[in-house]
């Protein structure tokens, strides 16, 4: 899916070294998770959902997504954006958008069948998070909690009127040709659809301004996620399964028992939406319900908080064995938008001639061992570069320009 938040958003200086590496291995498993996805078989031998899809499914990309409003965070100084600094912010993040959506419009080759590329939904979640910087935090959080409530409200009453997805991956000719559906198709039924998943930018923001250098949060996060992600999947099977809520959905649509499980399993191609609200009680991969985004939410707090906590264990053997595995980690999920646009790229090719997991293996050696190199040499990803290069310039452009226009205006 999806780019790596560390692609598109670049760290400020005074991050310390233990949070970079909590916050970059975290994104190192959402990369891993996503290339689980995308590599390794969904259904098993007995027809239900393989182990990997079921841990990785929904909560690698969503993981993604609240990383990328981490790393937004980190960007804008951890604290809302002062009145003067918020046209520059703006210009910088719509650059950022800008770098991104251009080299997901480059990848739309790929199959959607295989993957859907994210990146183009990433481009407009970056413009959604332009307001949302200026907002104070717990605002911000709040915000958040009504977006993973009303939006699918709104879009399961009016879903019935929205353009059909096309649920493949968007090119310039594409969105040329039919504007308006793609524009509904990024922003509320494709698979990633940015206004619901604007929850997890909020989410994102609000956890990278807390102070992650300490024990505590890193705790906290890991029990409040842990809890929220439980929480969400215990409610879900009580509407679905024990108070009429599957039977609710069969009958909506009239679809047979096997079909809404599958959708309850695998989860939806994009949002669910139908003539009965029951569907808002399904928390299925993909399915961007209020249960969906609130316990993939909690899920990726589960996982940012454990891999900051890991970082705070003391001991010299155990703390040895914890860099063995958080630094690899740590270096790939440093350069996740190069490393995602290479996995898309080899499983598009004829050189992916191997077995699911063979060919899974492989990809993640070699994230791991691209990453430790870039680490050790270049010390960033190409496009990781390149993003932050584009982002950086319009915003001293922009800068320069209205230090121009308001010295001309006083003289």
């Amino acid at each position: 899916m999806t780019i790596s938040p560390s692609a598109v958003t670049e760290q400020i200086p005074v991050v310390t070294k233990t949070r970079l590496i909590g916050i970059d291995a975290a994104r190192g498993i959402a990369l891993l998770g996503m290339m689980a996805v995308h590599s390794l078989m969904a259904v098993g031998d007995d027809g239900s959902p393989t182990l990997s899809y079921g841990i990785a499914a929904g909560r690698s990309s969503a993981l993604f997504a609240v990383l990328a409003g981490v790393g937004i965070a980190f960007t804008t100084g951890r604290s809302p954006v002062r009145r003067g600094n918020r046209s520059a912010t703006a210009v910088a993040l719509a650059a950022r958008a800008a770098a991104v959506g251009a080299i997901g419009l480059l990848m739309g080759y790929a199959d959607g069948e295989l993957a859907v590329m994210i990146l183009p939904y990433y481009a407009v979640l970056f413009l959604l998070a332009i307001p949302l910087v200026y907002l104070p935090t717990r605002v911000l959080a709040a915000v958040g909690v009504l977006i993973a409530l009303v939006v699918p409200l709104a879009i399961e009453q009016f879903g019935s009127v929205l353009p059909e997805p096309s649920l493949d991956n968007p090119t310039v000719s594409g969105i040329i040709g039919d504007p308006l559906g793609w524009l509904m198709e990024l922003l509320v039924t494709g698979e990633f659809p940015a206004l619901p998943w604007a929850t997890y930018i909020c989410a994102g923001i609000v956890i990278g301004r807390l102070r992650l250098t300490s024990a505590n949060i890193a705790g906290a996060l890991l029990v409040i996620g842990s809890a929220l992600a439980v929480g969400a999947r215990i409610l879900a099977e009580v509407l679905i399964f024990h108070l009429g809520g599957l039977e609710q959905i069969m009958a909506s649509r009239e679809l047979p028992r096997d079909e809404v499980l599958d959708i309850i399993s695998y989860g939806a191609d994009g949002s669910v939406s139908s003539s009965t609200w029951w569907w808002l009680a399904v928390d299925g991969p993909h399915t961007s319900t209020p249960l969906d985004l609130l316990g993939t939410v909690g899920s990726s707090m589960a996982v940012i908080g454990a891999m900051l906590f890991l970082g705070h264990i003391s001991g010299h053997r155990l703390s040895r064995l914890i860099n063995a595995g958080m630094v690899p980690l740590a270096a790939a999920g440093s350069m996740t938008l190069t490393l995602y646009v290479l996995h898309i790229w080899f499983i598009n090719s004829h050189y992916d001639v191997y077995s699911a997991s063979a060919g899974y293996v492989l990809q993640v050696i070699a994230a791991l061992a691209i990453g430790v190199f870039v680490k050790l040499t270049a010390g960033r990803g190409p496009l990781e570069a390149f993003v932050t290069m584009i982002a950086g310039w319009s915003k001293r452009a922009f800068v320069t320009r209205k230090s121009k226009s308001d010295a001309a205006h006083r003289g």
